[in-house]
């Protein structure tokens, strides 16, 4: 076997999932599952439930082995339990079938989130019922398929389920509750226990779960995974551990928890849901572990930074990202984690058979004539596959590879902006078309491995032969010069976007020396309002033009212009970058931390990265408030929340939880679509209403907190006498309501002069950490 090559016998295939490609939400008697009414997006996807045998036909031509697909609850039994739906039963007899047909091994996973929805109105994961239907469910699809398939998978990736869906309400179900996503979590395992045995029971050959497993590291060891930890990051990196992998590895693997783990079910769930004899059913013997992996789990120590409502127990745990290649979603390219991974799930599990049944990316694709070239994706699974081989070489059971996925599809809760498939999909029209990836993988199947020398990257020359132009002029476009036409610009970039270009020296040659400029980079819209970014304007570029910069102005505000913006820094047009990003999460300043140039960010991204960036201290003045209504006697205290993809919002939201958790008392919240006063108005009528004896209302924002002051004159409710009132910023508006609006007061300029400050120390070279600015309470009438 060469270097490159791969056992005998090793299986190639792709991975799906029922609501992501399915379609047909409501024909043939199929239920809602709790995906229908939480996706945005209309669930009819690829329409995969009347064109399965176009798609058994694209992975047949593309040689797969294998295909593990996953069966929709609610399609067959649409209650979730009692007598299954003869149709629905039907649509995967027929699928089997097909696929037999085509000589591709079909793998069923029977749970892949889409739990139905008459499930959830009855409790939902929860309940401990719920692990019993899902037994029965099990049991019945063994009946019909049990003689055609030989390898069922009971979940997949519980956790995300439990903790994005019940703990940080950021999938199906929305719930937000640490003790449910517990509670949900064990009933999983037990549902999967339950199913084993049935299966198993009913002569099932082989059975098994899928879990998401990533490596948790530091900063630092993500370049070097042999780097030795403090006691403090040992610490985190062991609770991350429990939290994510070990929560179910141990119970499926070993019959127990994590010892570390019990202390923190307890605090937040209790344990009265683990009965005794539970651990026994859940740690049914496995015959393959599927593993599901993307990224890596980066943290480090930081004493003051509040739980991720994901990760409950995660106190003083910073999450971090790392400047390295990204996908499309933000999420770092690090193919070694892979072979990490399997290697230790090999050394501590011995005698268990592995099987990767996911790994993928998302890439922005640009479809044209001649072709989908998506050369990152090719990348991307070609350096897993090569990680993947070396834990082989090193003895790792791992006995097949899943691409996730086949088909662009509906990405849950990120709808259809989201590319994974080797195929890509026009929803429109449902029209399937190989990318340069499938063609890719094609290859790799049939020689069973990689080649043995690794393509050549596109070149300065190749990308000039694709657009058409000279070399000099692909030079010129990507040092950002502004003598070439823009439809010139337009064909090259458009050729540097398909062949997956890297600019490397060559084409950089026309910037030799520093320019002193420094680039000001504005992302709209900001939430947060204008007066910090004209602040920001202001007292940056005084303070950097003081110190001999020239200052550049660029929006971001489209895609084209982000990759203006990359190619101006990469060609080192500019010495510094100071980002303004805007309060959702894209990836601009994870591709300018690539260009090697100083960059600062205003605001804590998304993940807290190890890019230096300024902030104020949200969770501490959102404490402040909470404590002052409370310290004035208030006991029922609503919050009104933002949109939960601003940081801001969150991490205003975790200080509020703090500080009522101190008081023994729990939050009454209501979220609102977006930070205007009409928002706040909205919300507040919805707190009242659902509970008129509430004393106080905390606004994420001031706009919001406005709307709730018109929103309790409109009810009848006096300020503050009956109802008190506060927000946070302290816009110019805050003083000017009557009552006066009690606030948090932002400081605003101060953040804008740390801002420059810190990026004139990273142009000098010196170390640089992120700066987190306390906010001030400012009491006035309303409260």
């Amino acid at each position: 076997m060469s270097t490159a090559g791969f056992p005998e016998g090793f299986v190639w295939g792709v991975s799906t999932s029922a609501f992501q490609i399915e379609g047909a939400t409501s024909v043939d008697g199929r239920g809602p599952s709790i995906w229908d009414g939480f996706s945005a997006d209309r669930a009819e996807a690829c329409d995969h439930y009347h064109r399965y045998p176009e798609d058994v036909r694209l992975m047949k031509d593309l040689g797969m082995a294998a295909y593990r697909f996953s069966v929709s609850w609610p399609r067959v039994f649409p209650e979730g339990r009692g007598k299954p739906n003869p149709a629905g039963l039907d649509f995967y007899d027929r699928l089997v079938d097909e696929l037999l047909g085509a000589g591709i091994a079909p793998y069923a996973t029977l749970y892949h989130w889409d739990l139905p929805q008459a499930l959830e109105n009855v409790g939902g994961w929860p309940e401990r019922d719920t692990a019993r239907h899902f037994a029965d469910y099990a049991l019945a699809l063994h009946e019909r398929l049990g003689d055609r398939v030989g390898t069922w998978f009971t979940l997949n990736e519980p956790w995300v389920a439990a903790f994005l869906g019940y703990g940080a309400g950021i999938h199906a179900p929305g719930r937000t509750s640490a003790s449910d996503a517990f509670k949900s979590a064990h009933h999983m395992l037990l549902a999967h226990g339950l199913a084993a045995g049935a299966l198993r029971a009913a002569g099932a050959r082989r059975v098994g779960a899928v879990l998401n497993i990533s490596p948790v590291l530091t900063p630092a060891q993500v370049g070097d995974f042999t780097r030795e930890l403090s006691e403090e990051d040992a610490r985190v990196v062991s609770t991350i551990d429990a939290l994510v992998n070990r929560q179910f590895l141990e119970p499926m693997l070993r019959g127990a928890y994590p010892a570390e783990l019990l202390p923190v079910i307890e605090r937040h769930a209790g344990l009265e849901h683990v009965h005794d004899g539970d651990l026994d059913v859940i740690s049914q013997p496995l015959d393959l572990l599927g593993v599901n992996y993307y990224t890596p789990l980066v943290v480090q120590a930081q004493p003051s930074e509040p739980a991720d409502p994901a990760f409950p127990g995660s106190e003083g745990v910073l999450f971090c990202t790392v400047p390295t290649a990204v996908t499309a979603m933000g999420w770092p390219i690090v193919p070694d984690g892979l072979s990490l991974l399997l290697r230790r799930l090999s050394r501590e599990y011995p005698g268990l058979d592995l099987m990767v049944t996911e790994n993928g990316a998302d890439f922005v694709d640009v479809v044209n004539g001649n072709g989908i070239h998506d050369t990152d994706r090719i990348s991307f699974i070609e350096e897993h596959l090569r990680a993947l081989r070396a834990a082989i070489a090193d003895g790792a059971r791992v006995r097949g590879y899943l691409v996730w996925t086949l088909l662009d599809n509906l990405e849950w809760a990120d709808g259809y902006q989201r590319k994974f498939g080797l195929v890509h999909v026009d929803f429109a029209t449902q029209r399937r078309r190989l990318k340069d990836s499938a063609l890719w993988y094609r290859d790799v199947i049939r020689r069973n491995g990689l080649s043995d020398a690794r393509p050549k990257r596109p070149t300065l020359e190749t990308v000039a032969a694709r657009a058409g132009v000279s070399r000099a002029t692909v030079s010129r476009v990507v040092n950002g010069e502004s003598s070439v036409s823009q439809e010139v610009r337009t064909a090259v970039m458009r050729a540097v976007g398909e062949l997956g270009y890297v600019p490397n020296a060559a084409a950089r040659s026309l910037v030799t020396q520093r320019t002193n400029s420094i680039a000001l980079v504005l992302s709209v819209p900001r939430q947060s309002g204008d007066a910090l970014t004209a602040a920001v304007v202001q007292y940056v570029t005084s303070l950097l033009e003081g110190a001999g910069k020239q200052i550049t102005l660029m929006l971001a505000d489209t895609a084209e212009s982000h990759r203006r913006i990359v190619a101006h820094v990469e060609a080192r047009l500019a010495d510094g970058v100071v980002l303004l990003p805007p309060d959702r999460a894209d990836t601009l300043a994870e591709r300018l931390s690539r260009t090697g140039v100083p960059l600062v960010l205003l605001g804590k991204p998304a993940i807290a990265s190890m890019l230096p960036y300024v902030d104020v201290d949200h969770a501490g003045g959102a404490v402040a408030v909470t404590e002052h209504l409370l310290a004035r006697g208030r006991r029922r205290i609503g919050m009104i929340c933002g949109p939960m993809d601003l940081v801001a919002v969150q991490d205003r939201l975790a200080g509020h939880r703090t500080a009522l958790q101190r008081a023994g008392l729990g939050p009454h919240l209501a979220l609102a679509d977006d930070l205007s006063r009409a928002a706040g108005a909205a919300a507040t009528r919805r707190l009242l209403g659902d509970d008129p004896s509430l004393d106080a209302v905390f606004a994420a924002t001031d706009q919001l907190a406005i709307g709730a002051l018109q929103a309790a004159r409109e009810a009848g409710r006096r300020v503050p006498e009956d109802l008190s009132i506060a927000g946070f910023d302290d816009i110019d508006a805050a003083s000017a309501t009557t009552p006066g609006l009690t606030t948090v007061r932002v400081p605003v300029a101060d953040q804008a002069l740390a801002l420059a400050r810190l990026l004139l120390s990273r142009l000098e070279g010196r170390h640089t950490a992120s700066v987190v600015l306390p906010a001030r309470l400012v009491v006035r009438e309303s409260a």
